[in-house]
């Protein structure tokens, strides 16, 4: 491949677009939405693509759209992805483009990701006739529900793509740097549903009934050993119990129970094994207290693994960007990311995205609804994809 277009390009090119990401960025903020409700934010990106020149698809798996650009040939084809919902977090930052949906906030950065991607569309499309291949932007809506990226994959959109490449800001870390580790990177996510039903009655006569919030408070215990006895101490692994319903009044001795749980892990191995003791611990203490457990065992997402050469690859163009120093080793976490199904079908990698408010007030994480980030962060995310898409199209065999 002749190089045409260095690092330094990419980079004073999205820096030259610094207003541009930044109002995108800002109006996206102010009106957030909910997975599967991202009507508007789906509507300013295909308008914004359609302006860009490239071929959008609207509607993919919900509100996703999907913006092709045709470069010399049809192949190869590096896609990027970025997520777009929200949470339903009431938003505490003050910022003058706060959320004007109530209860609605960017608090996870997919605004962030969004105008990111918008700005590798625009810059590589102005550079079209000089990609011997193309590039796919896919941007995916209900990232937060783990059930966005399935459905556009049930779709066929990775059906004629060559690799895949995602990313998230990450407000602990400085902007300026990236994290990336080989391997597993981040966990599992898998949801337990169980109900332990016994007889209720009488709170001052509990020998004419049979306690399900007993039974349900050592099912509770009872799992944790699972953790803390049955997987090695060097294997990540949780088992969360989030929710727990039952019972009507102080006197009372309900007669059922509802529990819900979640189960992470960076192992396969390890989640079939959880999954399995699970249903019999969870079967068993029920019935040793005389109570009966229906359990539901939901696998949505598994760890997320990124593929070794990917991780060169990106490696190499994010220290072209960035410079090699501030391109660090990631810590594996067991939160999980659905675009661990893109990499489950094609080569790619994901990164984290150094996004910390340098203001000197208070660092917020992900989910916060005091959540922030340095905006010139932005700009370096848009260098980092383009020169990763661009060094990719050019480097790849069909």
């Amino acid at each position: 491949m002749i190089i045409l277009f260095d690092s330094t390009y990419f980079l004073t090119r999205s820096q030259d677009l610094s207003q541009y990401l930044i109002s995108i960025y800002r109006d996206i903020h102010k009106f957030p939405e909910l997975s599967l409700e991202e009507k508007r934010t789906s509507s300013k990106v295909a308008e914004e693509l359609k302006k860009f020149g490239l071929k959008v698809r609207e509607r993919v798996g919900g509100y996703g759209v999907i913006g092709h650009l045709k470069g010399g040939k049809e192949k190869p084809i590096i896609a990027l992805r970025a997520d777009m919902d929200a949470l339903p977090i009431e938003e505490e930052t003050g910022l003058p483009f706060s959320s004007q949906n109530p209860g609605v906030m960017h608090a996870c950065g997919h605004d962030v990701h969004t105008t990111i991607l918008l700005g590798a569309a625009r810059i590589l499309s102005e550079i079209k006739e000089h990609l011997p291949g193309s590039a796919e932007f896919i941007f995916q809506p209900a990232e937060e529900t783990s059930s966005g990226a399935k459905a556009m994959i049930s779709e066929g959109i990775l059906d004629e793509v060559d690799e895949i490449y995602g990313f998230h800001n990450l407000p602990t870390l400085e902007t300026g740097k990236i994290a990336i580790k080989y391997g597993a990177m981040m966990g599992s996510v898998d949801k337990i549903e169980f109900s332990v039903t016994g007889r209720g009655g009488h709170g001052a006569i509990p020998d004419m009934s049979i306690d399900p919030i007993v039974a349900s408070s050592a099912i509770i215990s009872g799992i944790q050993s699972i953790i803390s006895r049955e997987i090695s101490p060097f294997e990540p692994a949780v088992i969360t119990i989030g929710s727990i319903n039952g019972g009507s009044s102080y006197n009372i001795i309900p007669s059922e129970v509802r529990i819900e749980g979640t189960v992470r892990t960076l192992d396969s191995e390890i989640r079939r094994k959880i999954e399995e003791r699970l249903k019999e611990l969870i079967g068993g203490i029920a019935s040793s207290y005389r109570c009966l457990a229906m359990i539901n065992y939901i696998n949505m997402i598994p760890p997320l693994v990124n593929w070794d050469n990917n991780v060169d690859y990106l490696k190499r163009a994010a220290s072209e960007i960035l410079g090699e120093e501030n391109c660090i080793e990631a810590k594996p976490i067991l939160t999980g990311e659905d675009f661990t199904l893109y990499l489950e079908k094609k080569p790619g990698c994901f990164f984290w995205l150094g996004s910390k408010p340098t203001d000197g007030k208070e660092v917020s994480g992900l989910h916060s609804p005091k959540y922030r980030i340095d905006e010139s962060c932005i700009p370096l995310g848009t260098a980092i994809l383009t020169k990763l898409a661009y060094t990719r199209i050019g480097n790849i065999s069909t």
